[in-house]
């Protein structure tokens, strides 16, 4: 039963979370991102730098980021409401009692699909968040050509490996928070409610965690992240 489950809650976690995950890419990285660094660039006359710095904001950064947060506000909630609905209506006892483990048929598939689905998001992030600085080149009436040669000039291997491991963490940290919000709720559908909103805060809280010592230990790690090319 877990093959079909993960790929049902794979399926479901895709058609929820493709299209937010398109626009945030865009509106974060054109917008207070792109917007701010390209007019600094154009005001010192650097606009050929802004490749490398997009290496940065979207691939360091924000393609993982906002992968996570659309994971964790839209299926992540899905997967916390339909648990603590299930616990409240007491299917999950009505499994035990049947000798099926709800851990391994219900929440090792949502697991599963949110660590396999948030690096496959990142993907488009980073083609759709890398577009957005290919807009701010335009409409700063510069070059596409220099900003893609200090693109892949700033981009390196060790960048683009930690960004799929760091979604990977994201994707399974959400899993686990959402899930132990939906499976530990209580008090009918209010208490379904309150868990949903917890299960979006905590997640949100061990993001940034998250994301804080990851970036430190990579650059503390790999020096030479540090400069720039």
């Amino acid at each position: 039963r877990q093959g079909p489950e993960l790929v049902d809650q794979f399926l479901f976690a895709l058609r929820l979370g493709w299209f937010p995950m398109i626009v945030g890419s865009l509106a974060f990285t054109y917008g207070p991102a792109g917007i701010e660094v390209g007019d600094f660039l154009q005001l010192v006359g650097a606009m050929d730098r802004l490749g490398s710095l997009f290496v940065i904001i979207v691939m360091r950064e924000l393609a993982p980021l906002i992968c996570a947060i659309v994971m964790a506000g839209v299926a992540g909630t899905a997967m916390t409401a339909d648990l603590g609905a299930r616990k409240i209506r007491e299917e999950l006892d009505a499994l035990m009692v049947l000798g099926v483990d709800p851990i391994k048929s219900l929440v090792v598939p949502r697991f599963l699909s949110l660590m396999l689905l948030t690096p496959l998001f990142t993907i488009y992030a980073l083609l759709f968040g890398t577009l957005g600085g290919v807009l701010v080149t335009v409409s700063n009436g510069a070059q596409v050509g220099p900003f893609f040669t200090d693109f892949f000039a700033q981009a390196s291997t060790v960048e683009f490996q930690a960004m799929f491991i760091k979604a990977t963490l994201y994707g399974g940290v959400i899993a686990i928070v959402c899930c132990y919000m939906g499976l530990t709720a209580s008090g009918g559908a209010e208490g379904v409610g309150r868990a949903v909103n917890r299960a979006v805060v905590l997640a949100f809280i061990a993001l940034g965690s998250i994301d804080y010592v990851f970036t430190q230990t990579l650059l503390a790690t790999h020096p030479a992240l540090n400069t720039p090319r």
